[in-house]
């Protein structure tokens, strides 16, 4: 029985497997995108997002080079870690988590294997707002909180001068007679 084990082992060992999504996620903070199968791209989402986060922790040099040790342990390459905290740490640094996106794009001729593309969210020129906009940091909410409330007064003043505006806009466009 399989209770509680939530990890797909993607029919390896636990070394292959470490050693494969080591790969993955060193590939995909290189190039910021990357077509595999599925189960590899959700398996990459679990393992590469704790990564990402540890980017934007530390206010001193002690820990921020303490995170760049524990990141270092799990990638295993120089260049992926220093692509991280340089490049995609600030990128992201607005953003509360969800910084992969997951695409699937249908089968594979050879083996059938349903493909998918995995990319890093910030970085898609399509999707999303202007890559070359400066991140702000989100403002931190309960979740309990209620959105402010409109009062019927404001909300028939501004119905008014919205309605002003149309029959303002209407009468101009119309030719004389």
């Amino acid at each position: 029985m399989r209770h509680g084990d939530k990890i797909n082992n993607l029919g390896r060992k636990k070394a292959h497997r470490e050693a494969l999504l080591s790969n993955l996620a060193s590939q995909l903070i290189v190039h910021k995108r990357i077509v595999t199968t599925l189960a590899k791209a959700k398996a990459l989402r679990t393992y590469i997002e704790p990564l990402i986060t540890k980017t934007k922790k530390g206010d001193s040099k002690e820990q921020i080079s303490h995170q760049h040790r524990i990141v270092f342990s799990y990638l295993q390459d120089k260049a992926a870690v220093k692509e991280l905290f340089t490049v995609v740490g600030p990128k992201i640094s607005a953003r509360p988590g969800g910084y992969t996106r997951i695409i699937k794009l249908g089968i594979r001729v050879g083996d059938n294997a349903e493909q998918a593309m995995i990319e890093l969210v910030d970085f898609n020129e399509i999707y999303g707002k202007s890559v070359t906009k400066a991140a702000e940091p989100a403002k931190k909410t309960r979740r309990g909180r209620t959105a402010k409330k409109v009062t019927e007064t404001e909300t028939s003043t501004e119905a008014v001068e919205v309605k002003a505006e149309e029959n303002a806009s209407l009468t101009e466009d119309k030719p004389a007679e």
